[in-house]
Parts: structure tokens; C-alpha cells; sequence
């Protein structure tokens, strides 16, 4: 344990006393697994999360529909992400439409302009996929 203190030059001013003290380590074992750390909560899981890895968890999940598509083409792409959550599904994904693999990073400045699958069938976890042009560039919205 450590102790830190202070101490002012005047009467009037308050010593200040933080104590610090050390969590004690788990030592691992050469027989423990990554699934052993995992019962710790699961923050360990959570931190190892990517979007390659729940993109691979949503297509091992792809006959586990838990909604429908909505019709979302000529929806700015964050409205079209928030009407597919509403419908239960909240990992989507989306495409750059003109085939330049751009990065969608403000979803508002883009539009979709196509859905797979359509409108009304069921879709699970990472199955909606959204192609989505800038803003301003051609389309037929």
C-alpha cells in the first residue's frame, strides 16, 4: 500500500491523503485456455471483438433471421442502419457502389442505392448489405 499526503505552508489549507493500493495479478497456467478467460464476465471476449470477427460470427449465423429487410434504398446510409435496427438486426454492412471500395466514414454523406436481400425477406445478423454512392454523385433516387 502506498500513502501520499500533503501538507500546506498555512493552517487554513487541508492535507490531501490518496491511498493506493496494488490489485493482486492472476498467474496463468500452461493448461489454461482461452475459453477459461472468458468466465471473467466476458470482457475479455469483448475486447478481442472485431468487425472481421462478427463479420465471420453473422455468416455462421445466416439461417437465424431475426427480422425483416426494410426497404430502405434512397435513405441516407445512417437513417437506413437505424430503420434496420429498429427491425432487430443491428450489425449491417455496406458497399461503395461505384466499385472504388471507398470507406463509408460519415455515414449521413451517403445514399443507398441498392439492398441485398429486398424489402420484406428475412435477414439475420451481418446479411443486409447496403451499396451506397456520395451524396450529390449520380443515382436514380
Amino acid at each position: 500500500m502506498l500513502a501520499i499526503g500533503g501538507c500546506g505552508s498555512g493552517s487554513d489549507q487541508s492535507a490531501a491523503t490518496v491511498t493506493v493500493t496494488e490489485t493482486p495479478s492472476v498467474a496463468s497456467s500452461p493448461e489454461s485456455s482461452v475459453k477459461d478467460s472468458d468466465d471473467t464476465g466476458g470482457a475479455a471476449a469483448s475486447s478481442r471483438a472485431t468487425p472481421e470477427s462478427a463479420a465471420n460470427d453473422a455468416a455462421g449465423q445466416q439461417n437465424s433471421a431475426k427480422g425483416k429487410m426494410p426497404d430502405v434504398v434512397c435513405l441516407d446510409l445512417q437513417t437506413a442502419q437505424n430503420t434496420i435496427q429498429k427491425n432487430g438486426v443491428y450489425f449491417s454492412r455496406s458497399e461503395d457502389a461505384t466499385g472504388r471500395a471507398r470507406e463509408q466514414l460519415w455515414d449521413r454523406n451517403w445514399v443507398v442505392v441498392a439492398q441485398r436481400p429486398a424489402a420484406g425477406e428475412p435477414i439475420g445478423e451481418g446479411e443486409a448489405v447496403l451499396s451506397v454512392v456520395k451524396k450529390g454523385e449520380p443515382n436514380d433516387c
